[in-house]
């Protein structure tokens, strides 16, 4: 499918009922694996689609940074992991946080590696191992162990660390296959924090040796930030979220992109994201200057406008005061104002008088149209949040069509 501007661009997939949809362009996922994993190596590139990969429909995704240079992904969640089974993804698939107890086992039959970090988590896995024959007729079990190192989180406590990893290498059941921690402030480059991390990160491990303790099959700490600003901190594994969607985490990382592209040779300049939100203008009538709209009727129409009516809201991820935050729509390739609080299922547009807009125009709420761009990085400024927020909260209900270039 191809994106477009006016009447019968971008039209979702058939079979698609509600004409409101998100675009995924597979095509910029692989162009921005490719370009992280050029930046990260000689580390290799692990692709988080945690959270149905930040909104944008997980197997699709996953495939294509597989396809692009990718070399394995991260999820948060069991149940995650084995959407992508299902699915026949058959990549390495990290778990990011302990698992439950109960999910212990399924995790393990799924080819999945949990992350551990408490002394009942070990148990949990060496159960869970145990029961599906490990350390008799099948290997030990790959499990990796997280440290915190500041974010406070989740992970052992370095004091703890030690014995929570003697405990892994001890069980016949498990192979500590890797050491890893997360940073919590990599987007921002002035900040000595990360360094700080990275200094107690490498303290842990040098404890480690020095208990007599054995190595891990790998050590990782890097997110889309540190893979990108912080190549100390890539070590054997980057784990890249935001940045495979196309967006920096924050403006000085953006900055540092460029630098980083032109030492690792890279192709075409630049994250693309992937996303795009559209629909189609379901009514539209002329009202006159003065005129309140919506609930509350909070604010008058500043001109006589073509009000046109959207099916998006609240419900689907358009939050209430993106109105009052001064939010925008891309009808006819220009930028029309919301003209009044935004409801659960739709919204309201002022359009130019003189504009042409009519029912079955298309809409772009995040995306290009003719021209002009709206992108997550802008909802984010308005709405004082960040980019993350503004893509894993557009809805389910809102069908997500792959698109190819």
């Amino acid at each position: 499918m191809r994106a477009g501007s006016g009447k019968g661009a971008g039209v979702p997939a058939e079979g698609t009922r509600r004409p409101a949809w998100a675009e995924v362009d597979l095509s910029a996922v692989r162009h921005n694996a490719a370009l992280l994993a050029s930046i990260a190596a000689p580390a290799r590139l692990c692709a988080v689609v945690k959270a149905d990969a930040y909104g944008h429909s997980a197997v699709p995704v996953a495939e294509a940074a597989l396809e692009a240079g990718a070399d394995e992904l991260a999820v948060a969640l069991v149940d995650e992991g084995a959407e992508l089974r299902e699915h026949g993804v058959s990549a390495p698939i990290l778990v990011l946080s302990e698992p439950a107890p109960q999910a212990m086992e399924e995790a393990l039959a799924l080819g999945l590696v949990p992350t551990l970090y408490t002394p009942d988590g070990v148990a949990a896995a060496r159960k869970a191992a145990a029961a599906l024959g490990a350390g008799e007729h099948r290997p030990p079990f790959p499990v990796e162990v997280k440290v915190d190192t500041g974010m406070h989180r989740v992970g052992a406590a370095p004091g703890e660390l030690a014995g929570l990893v003697a405990e892994v290498a001890a069980a016949p059941e498990l192979r500590y296959a890797g050491l890893w921690t997360h940073f919590a402030v990599s987007e921002r480059l002035e900040d000595p924090f990360t360094g700080e991390q990275i200094a107690t990160f490498e303290r842990a491990r040098a404890e480690l040796r020095a208990a007599g303790l054995p190595e891990p099959g790998r050590c990782h700490a890097a997110n889309s930030a540190g893979a990108i600003a912080w190549p100390e901190a890539r070590y054997d594994l980057v784990r890249c979220g935001i940045a495979l969607y196309g967006y920096a985490p924050s403006i000085e990382v953006g900055r540092r992109l460029g630098l980083e592209q032109e030492r690792a040779a890279a192709g075409p300049v630049g994250l693309r994201p992937v996303l795009s939100l559209k629909a189609r203008v379901t009514l539209v009538r002329e009202h006159e200057a003065g005129e309140r709209l919506s609930y509350g009727r909070l604010r008058p129409l500043e001109q006589r406008s073509l009000v046109a009516t959207v099916p998006l809201g609240y419900a689907d991820g358009v939050p209430r005061r993106y109105f009052e935050a001064g939010g925008c729509v891309l009808v006819g390739g220009r930028r029309c104002p919301i003209a009044g609080t935004v409801t659960m299922d739709q919204l309201l547009v002022a359009c130019e008088p003189g504009s042409g807009v009519t029912a079955g125009d298309e809409a772009v709420l995040i995306g290009e149209q003719g021209g002009e761009a709206i992108t997550a990085d802008e909802w984010a400024e308005r709405l004082g949040t960040i980019s993350y927020e503004v893509l894993t909260r557009i809805g389910p209900r809102v069908p997500r069509v792959m698109r190819e270039p």
